[in-house]
């Protein structure tokens, strides 16, 4: 099949001809069957992690090249530097390194090995956080779970590292440095051997983390450009930061909205902008896309509410609509406690800046581990 395909022309993922190099390594051993089963488990588990736009079988692939590399030392150059410069997936597994190919049962079964380590961290809320965050986090998350079988791995084994991820990420949300820059993509590839390394604690890694930081940024400055923030991946970290300030459960559902509690369309908006001390468009534009004004919100209650006012959203169900008061999501929780049993809540531009500067100072306390 593989030979037919090749001969007709049709291009070819890199996960094909890998494929085909080990199931010829594995034929020559006479395990060609035992290849084939182990291939075909692989696969089935990967599809349920593609279908959870988590990974596919190109990317597991890329994963097992980091860390293949990483355990070699091949990043790091003979004057000591770490060199970030990756080859493709198949010029490595086909020219510069065969080594892993000559053994396809034990690539094949340390990699499904990964996988089902991936299907169990990508549970975890702390992990559907970070996963919102930059791809690139994955590449070196996966190098440090190598370290776990899958029956070992718990949440509170790689708690550490995935806060650690998390913290530097989110840097990465709030600063003009691109993620290839030495702050980021260079720092990673150093840490990557410390990640793939079993000796090495995993709160030795978190110093190693905190000094970066701390090296790096400025508290002051990094809570004064979450002020400034407007985007919405933070969003999701204020949420489950706000719960476990709280000690409130926090699960990112399958299916959620980011939220405007002051809305930024609709036909009452003119009143609504009224009721919340907002006297131009310029200020109102300046403030609605703040992060004290949004929150998560299951996709059916805000599909259901619209564009209502607070008092609405906060206290109410309409017939068959239903608001904040049946939302599971921690701050909307939270505003049903606050405002539920005033008369007429309203949501005003101090309330926003309030919030806002609630969730920088989470946001940066988090970042500097204080």
């Amino acid at each position: 099949m593989f030979n037919s395909l090749n001969s007709d022309g049709l291009p070819l993922y890199d996960s094909d001809i890998i494929s085909a190099k080990l199931y010829a390594e594995a034929e020559k051993e006479g395990k060609q069957r035992e290849f084939s089963e182990l291939w075909r488990q692989l696969n089935d588990q990967i599809s349920e992690l593609d279908s959870m736009g988590i990974a596919d079988i190109n990317s597991i692939l890329m994963q097992h090249m980091y860390y293949t590399r990483t355990v070699n030392k091949e990043i790091i150059s003979d004057t000591g530097a770490i060199n970030v410069t990756t080859p493709g997936l198949r010029r490595y597994f086909t020219e510069i390194n065969k080594e892993p190919v000559c053994h396809p049962i034990e690539m094949c079964t340390d990699m499904l090995n990964l996988v089902k380590v991936w299907k169990k961290v990508s549970e975890y809320p702390l992990m559907k956080v970070l996963l919102k965050f930059n791809e690139n986090t994955k590449l070196f998350l996966a190098s440090y779970f190598y370290r776990f079988d899958e029956n070992e791995v718990t949440e509170e084994a790689v708690c550490t590292i995935l806060e650690s991820m998390l913290r530097l990420f989110a840097l990465l949300e709030l600063v003009d440095f691109g993620y290839s820059s030495k702050y980021f993509k260079t720092f990673l590839f150093g840490e990557e051997v410390r990640l793939a390394d079993k000796s090495i604690p995993a709160e030795e890694i978190k110093r190693s983390f905190d000094e970066h930081i701390n090296t790096n940024w400025t508290k002051d400055t990094i809570r004064a450009a979450i002020q400034d923030y407007d985007s919405n991946i933070l969003v999701y970290l204020n949420e489950y930061l706000f719960a476990k300030e709280k000690g409130m459960s926090f699960t990112l559902g399958s299916k959620y909205d980011i939220e405007h509690i002051m809305p930024y369309s609709g036909s009452n908006l003119q009143e609504i902008r009224r009721d919340a001390g907002i006297d131009s468009e310029e200020i109102f534009a300046s403030i609605v896309n703040k992060l004290g004004n949004k929150i998560l919100l299951e996709e059916r209650i805000n599909r259901s509410i619209g564009n209502e006012w607070f008092r609405t959203k906060v206290s109410t169900k309409l017939e068959n609509k239903t608001g904040y008061i049946d939302s599971a999501y921690p701050i909307a929780c939270e505003l049903v406690s606050t405002y539920q049993n005033e008369s007429k809540p309203y949501w005003t531009k101090e309330d926003i800046s309030t919030a806002t500067g609630k969730a920088s100072d989470r946001i940066a306390k988090f970042i500097f581990d204080d």
